[in-house]
């Protein structure tokens, strides 16, 4: 199933845990089960899915716990469903405000628990794929001004104007816009662009910086020489 996942259980009741996990289990998902906050803190969270946390529990509650995992960047987008026999308007409302993804009151209906739990991980998919879509995206532009450089297209862009470049070209801006400011020796830039296996000499690089100067329009003046060492990217045109 798409949204199946590893789940840890943490409740206080044993038998509780048992029937939670053999449910789950039927439905496809990785179970393991703790009959304390202290018990499951001991565990790799970072490896869950899903965590179903009992509110009222030993020396460390479930709210406590909770507040734990969202206060740490490891764990934080680690959804949590509570389950709880304090079926109340207060307690609810704290739920949510740690961050809880869901709430159920006891006694379970093994049918809602299973709907809740594909409900959440669902959502929480989808928020992911959404968030790290929106995070290669944002990756894989560089711009400057109306220069832009499309990483995952490979292609560059002056405004709505295509510029043609080479690989080994569009390899070197590629590296200039990463690093902007940065100075690199002719024999970095061979290092970082060309081939291994590939025989050059520094005149390579300078022929191949002429060309893109020259291709990238009023953006070439960007691309500065620092006589005797090598080259950086500036915007000159700020």
């Amino acid at each position: 199933m798409e949204d199946a996942g590893k789940i840890l259980v943490v409740d206080d009741e044993q038998d509780l845990c048992e029937i939670l996990q053999f449910n789950l289990e039927t439905d496809g998902y990785v179970v393991d089960t703790a009959n304390s906050a202290e018990e499951a803190l001991k565990l790799t969270l970072t490896d869950y899915s899903l965590i179903l946390l009992d509110v009222m529990m030993g020396d460390v509650s479930g709210f406590q716990m909770a507040e734990r995992l969202k206060s740490h960047p490891s764990t934080s987008d680690i959804p949590i469903i509570f389950i709880t026999a304090l079926d109340n308007e207060e307690c609810t409302l704290r739920g949510f405000n740690i961050g809880a993804d869901d709430y159920m009151a006891k006694p379970l209906s093994m049918r809602e628990v299973k709907a809740r739990v594909r409900a959440v991980l669902r959502r929480n998919h989808r928020l992911n794929q959404t968030s790290e879509g929106e995070k290669e995206g944002r990756n894989a532009l560089l711009r400057v001004d109306e220069l832009t450089l499309d990483r995952q297209a490979k292609s560059v862009r002056i405004g709505n104007v295509p510029v043609d470049l080479t690989k080994l070209e569009f390899e070197l801006l590629l590296v200039f816009l990463q690093n902007q400011g940065h100075l690199f020796s002719r024999e970095e830039l061979l290092a970082k662009v060309w081939p291994s296996e590939a025989f050059v000499t520094d005149r390579t690089v300078d022929v191949n910086i002429t060309r893109l100067r020259k291709k990238i329009g009023r953006y070439g003046k960007c691309v500065k020489t620092k006589v005797g060492y090598g080259y950086y990217f500036e915007n000159a045109l700020r």
